[in-house]
C-alpha cells in the first residue's frame, strides 16, 4: 500500500492507495484514521482503494484557518466543518485525476459523503454508509459534545480516547477479541485542538435528511445492532434514496463495524459493488 500526501487549503493531508480497478474512496470515523479500513480493503478485490486520513487525523494536519463560532454551546471553538472535509476530498480527487468513484464513509466519513453529494454528485457512482446517519445532532448530543470539549481542554484527552475506544466497539467484538480495544485506541492520536474542532464540526453539521431524497445513485448501508452512536432505526432513513438502497443489519456489531467484522462487511459490500462492473 502506497502512502502519499497532498496539500489542501495550506494543510498537508495524508492518504494511502492500493490496487487497481474501480476507484473507491474510504472516509474513516473519528477519532481513528485510515487504519480503520485496512482489514476491509484487504478482503476486497478488483478495486483501487484510496483511504484518506481526514484533516486533523492520523498524519493529516489540522491547519490553522478553521472558522470559529459554528457550535453555539462553545462559541470560541474552531470548527472542522463537513464542508472543509469535503473540499479536502475533492482536492485529492483532482490530484489523482479521478473523474468518478464509489465512496464509503463510516460515522463522520458518512456525513462528509452527504456534503460531497450536494457538491459533486456527477463524480459519485455510489455511496456506502457504515454506521452513519443523515440526521443532525439534537439537544443530548450538543450537551455531550460540549462536555467532551471541556474534558479535552482540561487536559483529559486520554480519558476521552479511552472511553471512545470502549464505547464505539461492540460488546460482542470486545468479548471475542479483547485486544481490539487497544488496537483501536492506539490509532486515536488527535491533538486537543483537533478533538475540539471535530466535536464542534459534528455538532454544527447540517440536516442531511432532505439530501437523501436527491441521491439518484445506488446506496449501500450497514448498521450495527450494538452501535451506541448511530441506531439501525436512524439508518432506515437511507431507504428513501431514489437511486435505491441496500441496507443490512449486523446485530452483533458496534459503531466500528467494518473493523470489528471485516469478513461480513466485505462480503456484503463486494456483492453490492458488482453492479459497477
Amino acid at each position: 500500500m502506497k502512502s502519499d500526501f497532498f496539500v489542501s487549503d495550506g494543510a498537508r493531508q495524508h492518504f494511502v492507495e492500493s490496487g487497481a480497478g474501480l476507484p473507491i474512496v474510504f472516509l474513516h470515523p473519528t477519532p481513528l484514521d485510515h487504519f480503520y479500513w485496512l482489514p476491509l480493503i484487504e478482503r476486497l478485490g478488483g478495486i483501487r482503494a484510496i483511504a484518506v486520513d481526514l484533516r486533523g487525523h492520523g498524519a493529516s494536519e489540522l491547519g490553522g484557518n478553521l472558522p470559529v463560532g459554528g457550535f453555539a454551546r462553545v462559541p470560541d471553538a474552531p470548527t472542522l466543518t463537513m464542508s472543509q472535509l469535503a473540499s479536502d476530498t475533492i482536492v485529492l480527487l483532482d490530484r489523482l485525476s479521478i473523474r468518478e468513484a464509489v465512496f464509503a464513509g463510516c460515522s463522520i466519513g458518512g456525513y462528509v459523503l452527504f456534503e460531497l453529494w450536494r457538491r459533486i454528485p456527477e463524480r459519485m457512482r455510489g455511496l456506502a454508509f457504515i454506521c452513519s446517519k443523515a440526521q443532525p445532532d439534537v439537544e443530548p448530543n450538543f450537551i455531550k459534545r460540549a462536555e467532551h470539549i471541556a474534558k479535552v481542554r482540561a487536559g483529559k484527552r486520554e480519558v476521552f480516547f479511552d472511553a471512545m475506544a470502549v464505547a464505539s466497539t461492540g460488546g460482542t467484538a470486545r468479548a471475542r477479541r479483547p485486544a481490539i480495544v487497544s488496537e483501536l485506541r492506539a490509532r486515536m492520536t488527535l491533538t486537543p485542538d483537533a478533538v475540539v474542532a471535530v466535536q464542534a464540526g459534528l455538532a454544527a453539521r447540517p440536516d442531511s435528511i432532505p439530501t437523501i431524497a436527491t441521491i439518484t445513485v445506488p446506496v449501500f448501508g450497514v448498521a450495527g445492532g450494538e452501535d451506541v452512536a448511530v441506531s439501525p432505526a436512524e439508518m432506515e432513513a437511507l431507504r428513501a434514496a431514489p437511486g435505491g438502497c441496500e441496507l443490512h443489519l449486523l446485530p452483533d456489531a458496534g459503531h466500528f463495524a467494518a473493523y470489528e467484522q471485516p469478513d461480513a462487511v466485505a462480503l456484503l459490500l463486494a456483492q453490492w459493488l458488482k453492479q459497477f462492473g
